[in-house]
């Protein structure tokens, strides 16, 4: 071959080579810009066409990512990670902006402290916000397990508030009667067992707290449960809980107002109060855990964030020693005993 030849053979191959990266980068890029759209819904079914009749393609499942191809009235053109491509009706699918803000709200919760598990009630949606007009993409299925993160409460939309005739003047005017205040509700933020997180409507799951201490609620609404510890008897383990609880109603301006410790009295074989506080406004999470208290050695301890005197929220710690619930006091600060109930005095009030 002739250097010619060879000059020619050299240029011919580079500019395949150009060619090809040229053509890789395009493809890079208009993969990276195509629009891409969630399932919303259970499951999606793929038609081949926007007709009455029409053939079953494929289906998605929640939450899976589609590449949209085309747009056309209410149905989008849409394809698998599989490849498969069909026709969706739009109402069942969430652009990518609301992934987007599902995938920040997981990751911001995604070790947030759980204040006890949930049964979903019924199939229902994982809101990116707490309302019922917020925007959704994943789904809880009827009796799925979830782990309660926080609480918080909204205007009840579709409520109409009538003012109370005897605060109205002859006109039906009174400026200085109060407008009545609007129905609200409560949502709970929730995380599943894959780590989404979202929020639902708070009568839409049930807190699962165990029915050995829940039964001594007394009317009040189990808000949060959780494990302090565990003590021996016999050949058993038996844990011993904490409940934060509210007024059995919706919109309160705090998350609970009283907390309860129960522990195990193996003798009697029955959960007693050993210690509990009213007049709180708290606001979740609570946290538990265990700490070195020096000569007490390791001992469980929760915190509380409630409402101080300067309405500033302000953290509380307590500790879990045997029967005795004691606050785990900051430099210069001194304890309110007048809350502190220990089991024996809870006895003696019985006899």
């Amino acid at each position: 071959m002739n250097l010619h030849a060879h000059s020619r053979l050299l240029l011919a191959s580079l500019l395949l080579t150009f060619a090809a990266g040229i053509a890789g980068c395009r493809k890079q890029t208009t993969e990276e810009t195509k629009e891409l759209a969630y399932v919303a819904a259970p499951q999606v079914m793929l038609r081949d066409r926007v007709a009455t009749v029409y053939n079953k393609v494929a289906t998605a499942k929640n939450g899976e990512k589609l590449v949209v191809l085309e747009h056309q009235k209410r149905f989008v053109k849409v394809r698998t990670e599989r490849n498969e491509e069909g026709w969706v009706e739009q109402r069942y699918l969430a652009e990518a902006n609301v992934y987007a803000d599902a995938q920040r709200l997981a990751n911001v919760n995604v070790s947030g402290p759980s204040q006890g598990k949930a049964s979903a009630r019924n199939d229902t949606n994982l809101h990116t916000e707490p309302g019922r007009d917020a925007d959704h993409l994943y789904l809880l299925k009827e009796t799925e397990k979830v782990d309660v993160l926080a609480r918080a409460t909204t205007e009840k939309p579709g409520t109409k508030v009538t003012p109370n005739p005897v605060d109205q003047d002859a006109k039906g005017k009174n400026p200085k009667a109060k407008a009545p205040a609007p129905a609200m509700e409560d949502w709970r933020l929730v995380r599943d067992a894959e780590g989404h997180v979202g929020w639902v409507l708070a009568r839409m799951i049930d807190l699962d707290a165990p029915m050995e201490v829940a039964q001594y609620a007394e009317g009040q609404r189990i808000v949060g449960y959780y494990v302090l510890n565990q003590v021996q008897d016999g050949d058993k383990r038996v844990p011993q809980y904490m409940l934060a609880l509210s007024e059995a109603k919706d919109g309160l301006p705090y998350d609970y107002n009283q907390v309860r410790v129960f522990t195990w009295n193996p003798r009697r074989n029955h959960y007693e109060t050993a210690y509990r506080e009213h007049n709180l406004e708290g606001e979740l999470p609570i946290r538990i855990g265990t700490e070195d208290l020096g000569k007490e050695g390791k001992l469980p301890v929760f915190v509380l964030r409630v409402q101080g005197e300067d309405e500033k929220i302000i953290e509380r710690k307590y500790k879990l020693n045997g029967v005795m619930v004691r606050r785990v006091l900051a430099p210069g600060e001194e304890a309110p005993v007048s809350h502190v109930r220990t089991a024996g005095k809870k006895r003696r009030r019985r006899r």
